[in-house]
């Protein structure tokens, strides 16, 4: 194949891969169906033209050998050849009849023509005309070359007719017709001449094409619309097998318990599809028994962290209270022996406080219900920067809030764990001098490309919380795993020494599951010298006060 048609040749199968099975099935079986029309309708016109053809040439050779007869008959009767009264010396090559003498066509089939020729002249010519004969009209000098060109046939001197003499088509412009024309050299060297009109063997032809034209296209139609209604009765179970997949693909497998469909009814093993609906009822089978058994092993794992996370408080506080008690001792102690129980005071605190953060991770995925009461945000927002202005003095804290206050329903305690979680990173995780950027707004800002997304955006009117610093960004590697437990941000944003024994990794987790309770999401943007956390939380109506949220 050359270089030229290969582009062609792809954009042909990249149309026909593109069409579905139906279609192409549909589309296959009436190209099939046109082939075989063609192929049948070409060889039906060509065995009907043969057949009447050749009984035409039959007719055709019966005609010629009347017509002969009585053309040599004429000839001897006028000459007297072959009679006692015959004259002496008479030429039978002077034989010459009248232009006009048309008696040898009588009884002869409608149309016939009739022409005798000698020495290249045509002396006789005649046209069956209904139930009378006439003289023809004046040949064309190309008609008289086509008649003088037509092979001769010699019988025998003792053949009777009919003779086997071939017939030729010939136009004949004088006539305005086609003819099948036989030539056959007479006794006395002249050539006789008969022909037969095609019109009627052109008009049944015309009916048949005709007739093909008309039940063809009915026959593809209904074919077309039959085909279609089978190919979709038959496509039917296979339909049911790409619903029932595309229903499983919606849900999120990954969130929690899921109910997947119950499979497809088509699971014939004699049939292809029936096959294709096992295999994929066993799958849907196999998946869901290892969703059941990851559930399973989830809800097995959160009920240790909280049983864990409750059964270490006790512990944790005797080992603080113990620890503080042994500090508080008047005698003197050594001061290695001071330090080890100030390090055991500083990690037992650290502890306490992750497993705080596990038990409400764990109870937040139990799914428990948190409190639900209006909840000022602007009020909340202005506490938290101004404890996060305290403790990181270093930074440069910025509010831009709204004229009025902002409601939401939710838990003011959690808000203000996930506000200050935000906060706390913003401070850790960039240098000195940078600037924190807390604001607050009714509608959403949209996301660029390199945001993430967590949770759900509020179908509603809604609010957004972002806050917002210029440190050095995060890098595009952990973005996906930012809200993962345990994960940390060292890889891409600055941290501080003081601050690293004290992380426990679950500060983002938190958030993501807090937010998550409160129906809403977080959508995060990070680059060199700009990273945002914007909370999207639905917004509270009441009361009438409240400020409307303008329109996306």
């Amino acid at each position: 194949m050359s270089d030229q048609s290969r582009p062609w040749a792809r954009r042909r199968l990249a149309f026909w891969s593109g069409r579905t099975l139906g279609a192409r099935l549909i589309t296959g079986v009436l190209l099939l169906l046109i082939g075989a029309c063609a192929v049948i309708g070409v060889v039906t016109y060509l065995a009907i033209r043969g057949s009447m053809v050749s009984a035409l040439d039959g007719q055709l050779r019966s005609s010629s050998g009347t017509y002969a007869t009585c053309i040599e008959n004429n000839h001897q009767a006028t000459t007297g050849q072959g009679s006692p009264s015959a004259q002496p010396g008479s030429d039978p090559d002077d034989y010459r009849p009248p232009p006009n003498d048309v008696s040898c066509s009588q009884g002869q089939q409608q149309g016939m023509l009739g022409v005798r020729m000698k020495n290249g002249e045509i002396t006789n010519c005649s046209v069956v005309d209904g139930m009378s004969n006439k003289e023809c009209p004046l040949l064309t000098a190309a008609d008289r070359k086509a008649l003088m060109a037509l092979p001769v046939y010699q019988p025998g001197p003792y053949q009777p007719p009919p003779w086997p003499a071939p017939a030729y088509s010939v136009n004949l412009t004088s006539l305005d017709a086609d003819y099948r024309m036989t030539a056959v050299a007479g006794h006395d060297g002249d050539i006789l001449i008969t022909g037969l009109p095609m019109s009627g063997v052109e008009s049944t032809l015309r009916q048949v094409a005709l007739a093909e034209l008309i039940v063809f296209p009915c026959v593809l139609l209904l074919a077309g619309v039959l085909g279609t209604a089978l190919v979709r009765l038959s496509l039917r179970p296979l339909r049911r097998v790409a619903a029932t997949a595309a229903r499983v693909a919606e849900l999120p497998l990954d969130e929690g318990e899921v109910s997947l469909p119950s499979g497809v009814p088509d699971s014939d093993p004699r049939t292809e599809v029936g096959r294709l609906g096992a295999a994929f009822n066993r799958m849907l089978y196999h998946v869901e028994r290892a969703l059941g058994r990851r559930a399973a092993s989830e809800a097995r794992l959160r009920r240790f962290a909280a049983d864990a996370s409750h059964e270490l408080r006790t512990p944790l506080s005797a080992i603080r209270g113990y620890s503080e008690l042994a500090l508080r001792h008047r005698g003197p102690v050594p001061q290695d022996v001071t330090h080890a129980l100030r390090r055991i005071q500083s990690e037992s605190e650290r502890m306490g406080v992750l497993v705080d953060d596990l038990l409400l991770l764990a109870r937040l995925d139990a799914g428990r219900p948190l409190e639900r009461e209006p909840v000022d945000l602007t009020r909340l927002v202005i506490e938290t920067t101004s404890d996060a202005r305290v403790a990181r003095a270093d930074h440069r804290w910025q509010l831009d809030l709204p004229d009025e206050p902002v409601l939401v329903e939710g838990d003011q305690h959690r808000l203000h764990q996930v506000l200050a979680n935000l906060l706390s990173n913003a401070g850790k995780h960039t240098p000195p001098g940078s600037t924190v950027s807390v604001a607050l707004a009714l509608g959403v800002t949209p996301p660029d490309t390199s945001s993430v997304r967590r949770g759900v955006v509020p179908s509603g009117p809604r609010v957004e919380l972002s806050v917002t610093d210029d440190g050095p960004g995060i890098s595009p590697e952990l973005l996906p795993e930012l809200f993962e437990r345990f994960s940390r941000g060292e890889a891409g944003r600055a941290r501080d020494a003081g601050a690293a024994g004290k992380s426990t990794g679950l500060g983002l987790a938190i958030v993501d599951a807090v937010v998550a309770a409160h129906g809403g999401g977080i959508v995060v943007t990070s680059r060199p010298g700009m990273t945002r956390f914007a909370i999207l939380l639905p917004l509270l109506r009441e009361p009438a006060g409240q400020p409307e949220a303008s329109p996306v």
